[in-house]
């Protein structure tokens, strides 16, 4: 296989996984080809950490599919290893469609991915990755590049209906941060105007009120004011589902001042109006988390709520795309070095830092 002394592409196995690593001299990423091509890992070269969140009980069992004889939810989670899914084309809760049975977070994050590897004389590296649903008929691209020299990882992405029937659909994106890169020295920064609680999640420790809007940052509940752009440290537990909104470009940045540097991403906001924030930061007890997962993830969608696509199309949030019809869509996730934040990423991943 050809390599580059700056950019590469290398086939892996990771466990009994099919897998790939793209990466330059400042950024390495390993996807998971055998698992919704989840990126599993994202290292910052140099201090060597992954920002990616991996949970207690780790990669497990391939699994090519979910069987509609057995909770999918359970299985989603159990097959979870962390990291970064492809959420499509359902989101959240399962739920039938058209006949169809979705799986939680929708069959591509579950499914097997093709791949095709580019690397350049340019001083780039590029490697292209495509699946077909069979519960849906939606034939999903996307191709991840590195260049010389920029700690950003592009990724640029088509969806089409290959079906003679319009379908509804939800889509997003699932980067999950965990330490020791996620820590109570990380402060957010991004330019969305409102958060509004999910009305059906009330865990234990939601700082949140359900079905409230409040204004980005500040949240309140029972009289207490919570700054969601900080991390609280493990011994002040906080989970909530909240949904991000009226953004004036889609970007964010997670600073871990200590470490000085940070991860951010960039994505389209007409593809993306919504970022999720999930935050499970050692809040919730019993199944599946037991008080032991603490992570937090900031997600693009489509759609709000995170409740399926059933709910999606009930409360009229769903996308549709026609026979034959393609949405796509161009993100951009950035390693950056910074001990104070940052005041924005443009669309092509160069950070704007805070003065």
């Amino acid at each position: 296989m050809p390599t580059h002394p700056h950019c590469r592409v290398t086939t892996n196995h990771v466990g009994s996984l099919g897998a790939i690593v793209i990466e330059n001299e400042l950024l390495s990423a390993t996807i998971l080809l055998d698992k919704g091509a989840d990126i599993l890992s994202l290292v910052h070269k140099r201090s060597g950490i992954d920002v990616m969140w991996k949970t207690p009980w780790g990669l497990k069992r391939h699994a090519p599919g979910v069987s509609s004889a057995t909770s999918s939810t359970a299985i989603w989670l159990e097959l979870y290893p962390g990291g970064w899914q492809e959420i499509f084309p359902n989101g959240g809760a399962p739920c039938a469609y058209k006949g169809a049975e979705l799986n939680m977070h929708g069959e591509a994050s579950m499914t097997t991915w093709d791949a095709e590897i580019i690397v350049e004389a340019g001083d780039a590296a590029e490697v292209k990755l495509t699946t077909r649903l069979a519960r849906s008929p939606f034939r999903l691209q996307r191709a991840m590049r590195v260049g010389k020299g920029r700690a950003v990882l592009e990724i640029h992405e088509r969806i089409t209906n290959e079906g003679d029937e319009p379908m509804a659909y939800m889509w997003g994106h699932h980067p999950a941060l965990g330490a020791p890169f996620l820590s109570e020295a990380c402060r957010i920064d991004l330019d969305a105007a409102t958060i509004v609680a999910d009305d059906a999640y009330d865990p234990p420790f939601n700082p949140m009120q359900p079905a409230s809007s409040y204004r980005w940052p500040i949240v309140q509940r029972d009289g207490r004011e919570t700054d969601l752009s900080r991390i609280p440290p493990r011994s002040e537990p906080s989970a909530c589902l909240g949904y991000l909104s009226e953004f004036r470009s889609g970007w964010y940045g997670v600073t871990n001042t200590e470490l000085g540097f940070g991860f951010g991403l960039t994505w389209p906001t007409d593809v993306f109006p919504f970022a999720w924030l999930w935050r499970e930061l050692s809040a919730s007890s019993g199944y599946p988390w037991y008080r032991c997962a603490h992570t937090m993830a900031i997600e693009p969608f489509s759609t709000i709520p995170g409740q399926g696509l059933e709910t999606a199309i009930r409360k009229g949030t769903h996308r549709t795309l026609a026979p034959g019809a393609s949405v796509t869509a161009d993100l951009n996730a950035v390693l950056y070095d910074s001990r104070t934040g940052i005041s924005g990423i443009s669309p092509d991943g160069h950070i704007i830092q805070r003065t």
